[in-house]
C-alpha cells in the first residue's frame, strides 16, 4: 500500500462525495444516541428504566442483525442499501418530532425509533466497509480510512456536544428533527458516488449466514485482529463502569474535570488518525500497529495508580487518555486497512458482520463483569482490572508476523490458503 499517496479527498470526487455523506451520517448517529435520552427524560420525564431500554433498543441490533446482514450484503450493490439505510433513519427520527407535535409522543415510541435506527445503522456500517475498496484504488484504502476513521473520531468527539447544545437552543425533539435533515444529507452525498460499483458475485454460496465468522476463523490476521477488539471492548467496558465511580465518588475529581480529562482521549484519537499512515511509512506497517497497540492498551495501566486530588488527578487521567486516544486512533485505521486488504473481494460484508457480531456481543459481558467486580472489589479493583484486560487484549498482535508487516498487502502474500501452509514475509 502506498500509503505515502496523499489528497485523495481532493483528487477523488466519488469518494469525497461518499465520505461527505459518511460524515453527516457518522455525525448523526452520535447526536442521535444522546438526542432520544433526552427527549425521554426531559420532554417526557421519564426515569431511569425508560433512558435504558432506549439505549437498550439502540444497541441490540449490533447483537441480532450483523451475520443476517453481511450474509445479505454479500450479494447486493452496497451503495443503494447504505442509501435506503439513511433514508430509514431519516423517516423514523421525523416520527419523534411529529409525534412531540401531535402530542402522541411516548417512550414505546422513542425504543422503536431506536430499534429501527440502531437495525439501518448495521446495514449501513457493514456495507460502508465492505463498500470502500469498490470506491477507490488498492493504493488509496490507507488514505480512504484515515478519512472516514477521522470522520468518525471527530463525531464522537463533537456529537454529545453538539448534541446537548441543540437540545438546549431548540428543545430535545426539534434536535431529533435536525438529526433526521442530517440522515438526508447523508442519503445524497452516498448517492452521489458515481464510480460504478462491482457486480455482487452470482455463484451460489454454500456457507450460510455463518460464513463470515468461518473466513475470520480461517485468516490468521484475522483471529488476532478479532481476538484483539473483543477482548479490548469487553476490558474496556470493566473499565469504563468503575471509572465513574473511582473517580468522582472515591477520590472526589468534579464531574466537570472529570469530562474534560475524558475528552482528551478523543483528541488523542483525531491526532492518532490524522499521523497513522506517516507512521506506518516511516517505520513499517506492523512495527507502527503494534506500538499503538502498546499505547493504547498500555497507557491505562496506569489509571488507578494515578495520585493527587482536583486538578492534579485531572491532569493525569487526560495524559492517559490522550496517550490511549492517539494510539487508538492510529491502531483503528490501520485495523480497517489490514482486514480490507486480507478479506477476498467476496467476502468483505459476511466478515464485517461476523466481526461486528463478536466485538459487540461481548459489550453487555463487560459491563455486568464490571458491576460486579465494582460491587464486590471496589472501584479500583474494578480499573486495574479492567486495564489489565485492555493490556492483555494486545498480546494477539504482538507476534512475529505482524510485526515485520512493512506494508499491508504482504499480509496478503502470507495469507495460507485452506490447503497451504502460512508463509512468513521474504526478508
Amino acid at each position: 500500500m502506498a500509503v505515502t499517496r496523499s489528497a485523495l479527498l481532493a483528487r477523488n470526487r466519488d469518494f469525497r462525495r461518499f465520505w461527505a455523506g459518511h460524515t453527516v451520517s457518522v455525525l448523526g448517529t452520535q447526536i442521535t444516541a444522546v438526542a432520544l435520552p433526552l427527549v425521554a427524560s426531559l420532554t417526557l420525564g421519564a426515569g431511569a428504566a425508560g433512558v435504558a431500554a432506549i439505549a437498550t433498543a439502540t444497541f441490540l441490533p449490533n447483537l441480532l442483525l450483523p451475520l443476517l446482514v453481511g450474509h445479505w450484503l454479500e450479494r447486493r450493490r452496497r451503495r443503494r442499501v447504505m442509501v435506503v439505510a439513511d433514508l430509514v433513519r431519516a423517516v423514523a427520527l421525523a416520527a419523534v418530532p411529529v409525534a412531540y407535535l401531535a402530542d402522541l409522543l411516548s417512550v414505546p415510541l422513542l425504543v422503536t425509533v431506536a430499534l429501527v435506527v440502531g437495525a439501518a445503522s448495521v446495514v449501513f456500517d457493514v456495507g460502508s466497509f465492505a463498500y470502500v475498496p469498490s470506491l477507490v484504488d488498492e493504493a488509496d484504502l490507507g488514505a480512504a480510512n484515515r478519512a472516514t476513521q477521522g470522520s468518525y473520531t471527530a463525531a464522537q468527539v463533537a456529537g454529545p456536544g453538539l448534541a446537548g447544545g441543540l437540545a438546549q437552543l431548540v428543545g430535545p425533539a426539534l434536535t431529533v428533527a435536525l438529526d433526521a435533515v442530517s440522515y438526508l444529507a447523508s442519503a445524497l452525498g452516498v448517492a452521489g458516488a458515481r464510480r460504478p460499483e462491482p457486480a455482487p458475485p452470482r455463484d451460489e454460496d454454500t456457507t450460510g449466514i455463518f460464513g463470515g465468522l468461518r473466513i475470520i476463523a480461517g485468516n490468521p490476521w484475522l483471529r488476532a485482529l478479532t481476538a484483539h477488539a473483543t477482548i479490548y471492548n469487553g476490558a474496556s467496558q470493566i473499565l469504563t463502569v468503575n471509572l465513574v465511580v473511582y473517580a468522582v465518588t472515591d477520590r472526589g475529581l468534579g464531574a466537570g474535570l472529570f469530562g474534560l480529562a475524558l475528552s482528551a482521549s478523543g483528541a488523542g484519537a483525531l491526532l492518532g488518525t490524522l499521523v497513522s499512515l506517516r507512521l506506518a511509512t516511516r517505520f513499517g506497517f506492523g512495527r507502527t500497529f503494534v506500538g499503538a497497540l502498546v499505547l493504547s492498551t498500555g497507557a491505562p495501566l496506569l489509571i488507578a495508580a494515578l495520585p493527587g486530588t482536583g486538578s492534579a488527578l485531572a491532569a493525569g487521567l487526560a495524559l492517559v487518555q490522550l496517550a490511549s486516544g492517539t494510539g487508538l486512533g492510529v491502531a483503528n485505521v490501520l485495523s480497517v486497512t489490514l482486514r480490507q486488504i486480507v478479506i477476498p473481494r467476496g467476502g468483505l460484508a459476511r466478515s464485517n458482520g461476523g466481526y461486528r457480531l463478536l466485538i459487540f456481543g461481548v459489550l453487555p459481558l463487560g459491563s455486568a463483569l464490571g458491576g460486579v467486580l465494582g460491587q464486590t472489589a471496589g472501584s479500583r479493583v474494578g480499573v486495574a482490572v479492567g486495564a489489565a484486560g485492555l493490556a492483555a487484549s494486545a498480546v494477539p498482535m504482538l507476534g512475529r508476523r505482524i510485526r515485520r508487516l512493512r506494508r499491508a498487502e504482504e499480509a496478503r502474500a502470507v495469507t495460507p490458503r485452506p490447503d497451504e501452509p502460512a508463509r512468513e514475509p521474504a526478508r
